[in-house]
């Protein structure tokens, strides 16, 4: 397994945020965590990268231990790409060069570039390369933010819902990378999504966070109409349409 996640609790004060959330990924899968709003997911990803701490359990990255781990050490296993990404005066040519840090001993060198232009190239981000970032949509600053996370190498990235501020053909392409980074790279990923029809067509694994614990975890067969029943507390059919099932929400009969 290149990811292991055993026990993780975590509180914010004395509420109970996560508790005993246990799940495990190989190499080349992407997870999708799925769940309402405040059910956690944003939460987890965090105490897999360690920006928060949990209470108890662990996070294993290829048998070592995140949490054991110092910031530099965790940046060269983990790729974090948050919901909202800070601006300043740079432009998107440094902010990704940034991601090369946790790599970078003294000086930048010809690696490092080359790895940046080729990220760079991949996203189609060659045209806003000189442009600065706190002059981009919300759109393009998210695929900086996506690149940035990729030019660290990482064994694992963590995306806290990377369709969010992107429209239909940004949402297809930017997972479509993430799908492909994954499969060719020896990586995984892991995505909080909102969006079920999208982390079912991009997603191998899926877990649904209810009340803090996962209610269910597994394949597509986990994606259920009555998993959706109990998780949102709204009816839904799953059909299938070209091999890809598709969710479709109905409305309550409230005659």
């Amino acid at each position: 397994m290149i990811l292991e996640v055993g026990g993780v609790a975590f509180s914010y004060r004395s509420k109970n945020v996560l508790d005993d959330i246990e799940f495990d990924l190989k190499r080349n899968e992407v997870l999708s965590i799925l769940g309402p709003n405040g059910v956690g997911k944003t939460t987890l990803l965090k105490c897999m990268n360690a920006i928060l701490k949990p209470r108890e359990g662990s996070i294993l990255v290829e048998d070592e231990d995140v949490l054991k781990l110092d910031q530099m050490e965790i940046a060269r296993k983990i790729g974090y790409v948050p919901q909202r990404c800070e601006t300043g005066r740079l432009t998107a040519f440094d902010a990704i060069l940034l991601g090369r840090r946790p790599h970078i001993r003294w000086n930048i060198s010809e690696r490092d570039l080359k790895i940046v232009d080729s990220v760079i190239k991949r996203l189609e981000l060659g045209s806003l390369s000189l442009r600065y970032i706190d002059e981009m949509s919300g759109g393009e600053l998210q695929k900086v933010s996506i690149a940035r996370a990729l030019v660290q190498e990482p064994r694992i990235l963590l995306l806290d819902e990377p369709t969010s501020s992107l429209d239909l053909k940004n949402q297809i392409e930017i997972l479509g990378i993430i799908r492909d980074v994954v499969r060719g790279h020896e990586v995984s990923a892991v995505m909080t999504m909102h969006d079920l029809n999208l982390a079912l067509r991009y997603s191998d694994k899926f877990i649904f966070l209810r009340d803090g614990t996962i209610f269910a975890t597994g394949g597509r067969e986990v994606v259920t109409p009555e998993t959706i029943r109990d998780v949102y507390g709204i009816p839904a059919v799953v059909e299938r349409y070209n091999g890809f099932p598709i969710v479709i929400p109905l409305e309550e009969d409230n005659s």
